[in-house]
């Protein structure tokens, strides 16, 4: 196994990605990744894995989830109903707990990657509440009065839409990095993965166009790499002439703009620029 990652032939990684990835790994800290969404958080931890040839765990965190349950949760209700069943399997009470994530990723044989997807959605407190797991790489279960210790330190990786400020505890305890996103040039690299062999006439025009999309004022969601990727899947399946695609500028609605554009103020934005370009001539 690996101890370098070095970026994968399906992910384009930037040199300041691969620095960050490979610090957290040499400081065995949590690699904290920011960024707008569509820019490779979350597929960065599965080409990480790959990278390292390690097994990859994802915990994905929603509105509801609590530090907790990333330890284990324990089903009082139904050890309840067993013993008021007289089910044999309530003298054990390891028969109604549930593991989660972290005890999986401590227990684990190997050292593996944990993915912590997305943990600005949780409550503010989420994150203080797994400091000292995080840190010790170890957990109390009062229950059975074990101590869960992780057997090979896994290489954590947390993203976030910064949709919330993160806790300055929490920050200290992990290596930062912000996926900036891609240029044209590294975008063209990232769009040959994905579509190889893809005309250079055609690329040039779509990326021109999208560039001038997300720079537009008063937009109010830039479309993102994983919308580029499917708006050329479009026009490759579509066969759509390079010269089809020219507009009058960032004036007109981009042909099959529903792969860029994900509401309804931004395509109005569009049509009245359109509108206005119109009146102009």
């Amino acid at each position: 196994m690996t101890n370098r990652f070095d970026g994968t032939d399906s992910y384009v990684a930037t040199d300041d990605l691969k620095v960050a990835v490979n610090a957290a790994v040499t400081l065995e800290r949590p690699l904290l990744v920011k960024g707008e969404p569509g820019t490779g958080k979350t597929e960065l931890a599965l080409q990480v894995a790959s990278a390292l040839g390690a097994r990859m765990i994802e915990w994905n965190i929603k509105s509801t989830t609590k530090a907790q349950q990333g330890l284990y949760e324990y089903d009082a209700v139904s050890r309840l109903r067993d013993s008021q069943l007289g089910d044999e399997r309530v003298h054990d009470v390891k028969n109604y707990i549930k593991r989660g994530k972290l005890w999986e990723a401590f227990e684990a044989g190997e050292r593996v990657v944990l993915l912590i997807d997305e943990i600005d959605k949780a409550d503010i407190e989420f994150p203080n509440d797994l400091l000292q797991e995080l840190d010790k790489m170890e957990f109390h279960v009062y229950e059975t009065g074990e101590t869960i210790r992780a057997r090979h330190r896994p290489i954590i990786i947390i993203t976030s839409n910064n949709e919330k400020e993160l806790p300055d505890a929490f920050l200290r305890r992990c290596f930062f990095h912000y996926i900036r996103f891609p240029d044209a040039e590294t975008m063209a690299r990232i769009v040959e993965v994905h579509h190889p062999g893809i005309k250079a006439r055609l690329l040039t025009e779509a990326l021109t166009q999208f560039y001038e999309i997300r720079e537009q004022p008063g937009l109010k969601k830039k479309p993102s790499t994983s919308e580029v990727l499917d708006w050329l899947k479009l026009l490759l399946a579509e066969d759509i002439d390079p010269a089809e695609l020219k507009r009058d500028g960032a004036s007109a609605l981009p042909t099959l703009h529903g792969a860029l554009l994900k509401n309804e103020q931004d395509v109005h934005l569009f049509e009245r620029l359109a509108f206005m370009a119109r009146g102009q001539r």
